[in-house]
């Protein structure tokens, strides 16, 4: 998948959605996968960010909102995989916009959905991806 392919899906980005679809799934998606979900939402809310990489966070976010995909997310173990790499991709492409306050309000949100969300270990991870 291009970071053009994901911004095909900016159509199925709303709030109401992707606050259901994290909810819903965030336990089986695990921390990676909801860490990376929430600094491309709070990128997404910085006013300066410009709009080709808004609309590659719109594409990836309303990617993972889409309850049928190339994996359903019903699938045990590989269920997020194509999810994970929209969101790496995007992740990739916007990842000079992500800023401590961003970083700071993503592990501050994974923090209530997770209690043992470690910051460090996550930012190393996602850091090793790019």
């Amino acid at each position: 998948m291009k970071e053009k392919d994901i911004q095909r899906y900016q159509g199925h980005y709303s709030e109401q959605k992707f606050s259901g679809k994290l909810t819903k799934v965030a336990k089986r998606a695990g921390q990676k996968i909801v860490y990376a979900v929430l600094l491309l939402y709070y990128v997404l809310k910085v006013p300066s960010v410009p709009k080709k990489d808004k609309a590659t966070i719109l594409g990836a976010l309303g990617y993972f909102i889409l309850p049928l995909d190339l994996l359903p997310d019903v699938l045990p173990v590989v269920g997020f995989t194509d999810d994970l790499s929209a969101i790496l991709l995007a992740l990739h492409a916007i990842w000079k916009n992500i800023t401590p306050e961003v970083k700071a309000m993503a592990a501050a949100k994974a923090s209530e959905i997770f209690s043992d969300f470690d910051q460090d270990r996550m930012d190393r991870e996602l850091a090793d991806e790019q």
